[in-house]
């Protein structure tokens, strides 16, 4: 051989015998005839032990099914195969798990090398690298992946801690669980730094090694033993790494608890706490009964997890907490008690399940009249709640007014830009609103809408009463389009039915699902709280947004409640009106409040004579516990209150009006307008006791 040139058996050496891999030579049998002492699983055992012997006698912890039909692959094609991973215990380190890659390379004759070989080749060379550590760190990447890829796909607690334990178990536990501070406090604030031994924890989910194995049921809420890591994790918030057996001190403070996971042969253990914005959320313990223990790796795996799912837990948390504070503000700034009115008898169901800004409102207008109203905000949260109030009450006070629907809902849209222009981000619609006014004494029914889905009418008998509602623009959306109101009168015992889109989201057709509506709402004879449940029931709203369903049975005034007159533009109708106003009050058996109401009206017809125009319209209409009168005139003037001075001779007819009356107003039409006086009875107070000087 020249020197510098290295031979066949320089190479076989250098192989053999300095290589760091583990290679191994075996004969036509499968039996080992040479291999390196260096490679991971082989060093410390003796040459001797391992030459002339079967790959499963001086390996016995891996797979031998395995192995031989790796053997056999490569022994049938005669074709190397590279890279194959397999696991298995180490022959020379007992309790360790190996990740191995595998390469087989034929042996062949002289004179027959090529890359197809054949079968039955006289032997196999095999070179094994140990890749554990790589293999390991590609695990904990693979599961930390996990975590940040399955955890988190909600904004629930528990679903978020289930997804924690089943990202983690089994492919890095064999059991975890997750306990989280039960304080009570529904605020997503946590106190900042260590917690009390004391300190309740809830088990929000918990995958034992075996079912027999449950320390703790989901649900359970206690303080865990002291001292225990759990609750030294709580008292620092550092992670802790430990051994479980019945030799460790901390199983004596629970004896009992902590039999189940002895007996499922968990032996180690690793406690991370659930830390977000500073602030301890709770634990997560991740068990092992698996051969191979948790290491220092594995420790920094489960820390960075639990940081990943206190992240989410938090953010649960606080979607939890501005849900609650959202549906509190959301139920306070609907109306409490609905007053009972001559004009219809309501009832509601109200299901604030995504704290939208949903709202319905019963207003009672003057002339018995009653105003039922449903609406919904665009979005969710705090501020939807907070713009649906503001809204409501806006929409309430313009109410009062008198105001004709199509105007009332013009001014409302008004206030609702306003409110769209001082949102953080401008440049949608605000809200949508349906709107019905029914009046009892002429049993007419006018009705609106601002980009809202129309109300349902039925008849007496349940049949469908067509009320063809042009659609407006929603509110807030701009664009200066007029509101046109439809007008239709309603047999007594008609059911009208407004709602919001989240009683028939589970619809796709809006069609079909306002039809099924009305089939629910048909038997309209049954009491509403029952049509209300029933429409529930039927329609079965998702949940993943509000719903409002308002029912307005519509009744009428008997002709002997409402008295009319209709008199001249003359000064000397007063004293006319004076005595019907006592004849009719006669009649109705109301002598007590004669005198006051003759002074009412005296006033309203004055008035109307000297700043009114036309004949005079007098109205008195006796509704349950109160007395409504009206005196309409054609001019569209509106009076105003004004307090008189000592010297005037007059300027005190409004302001008497407003001392005898329980609520006066003025209420506007296209064609005239109507004073208006309310009176309620039972609570009279004598005029002479006000005003000594008319006596």
């Amino acid at each position: 051989m020249e020197a510098g040139h290295a031979d066949d058996s320089m190479v076989l050496n250098a192989l053999l015998g300095d290589s760091p891999q583990g290679m191994f030579v075996f004969d036509a049998e499968r039996r080992v005839v040479r291999c390196t002492p260096s490679g991971r699983g082989v060093r410390g055992l003796r040459t001797e032990n391992v030459v002339g012997r079967g790959l499963d006698e001086f390996a016995p912890g891996f797979d031998r099914r395995e192995l031989i039909a790796l053997f056999d692959e490569v022994s049938a094609r005669g074709v190397a195969v590279r890279g194959r991973l397999i696991r298995g215990r180490a022959p020379s380190e007992p309790g360790v798990t190996l990740a191995l890659e595998v390469s087989l390379f034929p042996l062949r004759h002289p004179g027959r090398a090529g890359h197809g070989g054949q079968a039955g080749a006289p032997g196999l060379v095999a070179v094994v690298e140990d890749v554990t550590e790589r293999h390991a760190a590609s695990e904990r990447l693979a599961v930390l992946g996990e975590v940040h890829r399955s955890v988190g796909s909600t904004l629930e607690e528990e679903a978020t801690a289930h997804e924690l334990v089943e990202a983690l178990v089994p492919r890095f536990a064999d059991a975890a669980s997750v306990d989280l501070v039960d304080d009570g406090a529904p605020d997503r604030n946590r106190p900042v730094g260590p917690l009390s031994s004391e300190t309740p924890l809830r088990r929000a989910a918990f995958k034992p090694p075996s079912a027999d194995a449950r320390v703790r049921d989901p649900g359970d809420s206690a303080p865990f033993p002291f001292p225990t890591p759990h609750t030294q994790v709580l008292n620092d918030t550092h992670p802790r790494l430990v051994s479980v057996g019945v030799d460790e001190p901390w199983i004596a403070t629970d004896p009992q608890g902590f039999a189940p996971l002895l007996e499922a042969g968990v032996h180690s253990m690793i406690v991370a706490p659930l830390i977000a914005r500073e602030a301890t959320l709770g634990l997560l313990t991740v068990y092992r009964n698996r051969p191979d223990a948790f290491g220092a790796d594995d420790l920094e795996v489960a820390r960075q997890a639990a940081l990943t799912a206190a992240a989410h837990l938090d953010n649960a948390r606080s979607y939890r907490c501005e849900h609650t504070i959202a549906s509190t503000l959301q139920r306070r700034l609907q109306p409490g008690t609905v007053p009972r009115m001559s004009a219809a008898e309501t009832a509601h169901v109200y299901l604030p399940e995504s704290a939208g800004g949903d709202w319905f409102d019963v207003i009672p207008l003057s002339g018995a009249r009653v105003g039922l109203v449903v609406g919904e905000v665009i979005g969710h949260g705090i501020e939807a709640a907070a713009t649906m109030g503001q809204l409501r009450t806006a929409l309430r006070a313009l109410a009062l007014q008198d105001l004709e629907t199509e105007e009332l809902l013009t001014h409302l849209d008004e206030v609702a830009a306003q409110l769209e222009h001082s949102a953080p981000d401008p440049g949608g619609s605000v809200a949508t609103c349906a709107i019905a006014v029914y009046d009892p004494v002429s049993q007419l029914c006018t009705a609106v809408r601002a980009g809202h889905v129309a109300p349902v009418v039925l008849g007496p008998d349940g049949s469908v009463r067509p009320l063809d509602v042009p659609e407006g623009p929603a509110l807030g959306a701009g664009g200066r389009r007029a509101y046109t109101p439809v007008t239709d009168r309603l047999p007594e015992g008609s059911l009208l039915a407004l709602y919001t889109n989240g009683l028939v989201a589970t619809h796709s057709d809006p069609v079909l699902a306002r039809r099924h509506l009305e089939r629910v709402l048909a038997p309209t004879d049954r009491p509403l709280r029952q049509l209300c449940d029933a429409a529930v029931y039927h329609m079965a709203p998702t949940g993943e947004d509000d719903a409002v369903l308002l029912l307005a049975r519509v009744g009428a005034l008997s002709p002997d409640q409402v008295a009319e007159w209709t008199l001249p533009s003359e000064s000397s109708v007063v004293a006319t009106a004076r005595r019907l106003v006592e004849q009719q009050l006669g009649a109705w058996g109301l002598e007590e409040i004669s005198y006051t109401t003759e002074l009412i009206v005296s006033e309203l017809v004055t008035n109307a004579i000297r700043y009114g125009k036309g004949p005079i319209l007098l109205r008195l209409i006796h509704d349950d516990h109160r007395l409504l009168s009206e005196v309409t005139d054609r001019s569209s003037a509106s009076p105003h209150l004004r307090q008189a001075r000592e010297s005037d001779e007059g300027g005190r007819g409004l302001f008497i009006v407003m001392k005898f009356s329980e609520r006066w107003g003025v209420r506007h039409s296209r064609h005239d307008k109507t004073i208006w006086s309310e009176q309620k009875l039972g609570a009279e107070q004598p005029a002479a006791d006000l005003f000594p000087d008319l006596t």
